[in-house]
């Protein structure tokens, strides 16, 4: 089975903050952008942005503590790099729905 191809942004599809459970990206066809699912997704990155700034504040103290053994280093790490993920599909969703965009 193929995989099916990534919408362009002139398709009108919102790309969603969550993912299928094989890892595939979700889209949304919608006319409004306050329809319910809309909504949902923009709560969403709202709590996906505010837990990157919590991860982003103990990561920053985890590097500050000389202290810091690898099993913390390596918990900051994993916590950043998937605040980064979430922010940066935010980002791209977000520049998709910017009329005239072309990302």
């Amino acid at each position: 089975m193929n995989a099916p191809e990534k919408p362009t942004p002139t398709d009108n599809l919102r790309l969603l903050p969550w993912t299928t459970p094989e890892g595939n990206p979700c889209y949304l066809s919608t006319d409004s952008p306050h329809s319910r699912l809309s909504l949902i997704a923009d709560g969403i990155e709202a709590a996906q942005l505010a837990s990157g700034e919590q991860v982003l504040a103990g990561s920053r103290a985890v590097l500050a503590d000389p202290n810091a053994g690898e099993r913390a280093v390596r918990f900051a790490l994993t916590r950043a790099a998937e605040s980064l993920g979430d922010a940066l599909r935010i980002a791209v969703s977000r520049g998709e729905r910017i009329p005239g965009s072309e990302l």
